[in-house]
């Protein structure tokens, strides 16, 4: 994998806010940065939902590496570079820490240790994905596009950034809804069933499997224990037009499908 990021859905409402939609990969030391921002909607792939077999496959084949091999000092923040040499030797000590991280877990998992303990010693080597959801962009970019951000959550923020800039959003009128996720030959679907359909498929970065054969039947299903389980953050990413650019939640002008699942007697 690599640091990547593309828009899922893009859509405008009549009062002129964007709702936009993304897939975002980044490694996963990072993820706490992404998650402060609170005007996101997100959902992200699991440690404790993929096979132990399979992280490790990913860390020993396609580890991250630190974009940077800063020189220590005080703050939060490197200024100076590692000679090459020092360098070279930063990702021989990197590395040798991944390889003894998957002896670890393949060790732990020997013994019977659940993937939910023994996948977070692989967290430091993995890539990331991360859906996400949002009419507020700005601060996040303005902190982590900054040169003083740290260079990993800096690369993604600026692939993220690029790709909003690129992206021209689709207009959407009050009463229809953005939904991530849905195909252009899924239209015979009546609403409520797109909504789920969308609902299941941003859930499914848990297990990264959303961009695998499609299965309208199992997306249904999802969505109904995603609902009678109350995992309700993939409902956040859809989302219809308010008629005023007034804030719902974390979104301006938007008002979730998870509003409805809360508080139906409200609407």
């Amino acid at each position: 994998m690599a640091y990547a990021a593309r828009v899922l859905l893009d859509s405008i409402a009549p009062t002129g806010v964007r709702l936009t939609t993304m897939e975002v990969t980044f490694p996963r030391f990072v993820l706490a940065e992404f998650n402060t921002h609170r005007v996101f909607s997100r959902n992200s792939a699991s440690s404790r939902a993929i096979p132990t077999s399979k992280l490790i496959e990913r860390v020993v084949a396609d580890p991250v590496l630190p974009l940077e091999w800063g020189r220590n000092r005080k703050g939060m923040s490197a200024s100076d570079m590692l000679s090459a040499d020092e360098a070279r030797q930063a990702e021989e000590a990197w590395l040798a820490a991944r390889d003894a991280a998957v002896a670890a877990a393949e060790h732990l998992l020997e013994i019977g240790v659940h993937k939910q303990i023994l996948n977070r010693i692989l967290e430091p080597f993995l890539w990331h994905t991360v859906i996400v959801t949002a009419t507020e962009w700005e601060n996040f970019f303005r902190l982590r596009a900054s040169p003083n951000a740290q260079p990993e959550i800096r690369a993604a923020a600026v692939a993220m950034r690029e790709a909003l800039t690129q992206s021209r959003p689709c207009e959407i009128e009050v009463g229809q809804w953005h939904l991530p996720l849905l195909q252009p030959d899924e239209g015979s679907l009546d609403i409520e069933q797109r909504k789920q359909v969308a609902v299941a498929r941003c859930a499914r970065v848990s297990y990264l499997t959303h961009d695998g054969a499609r299965d309208i039947a199992r997306d249904l299903e999802l969505y109904e224990r995603l609902k009678a389980g109350r995992h309700l953050s993939p409902f956040e990413h859809v989302a219809t037009p308010t008629r005023t650019a007034d804030f719902a939640a974390n979104f301006r002008g938007w008002r979730q499908l998870r509003a409805e699942i809360e508080a139906p007697a409200l609407l």
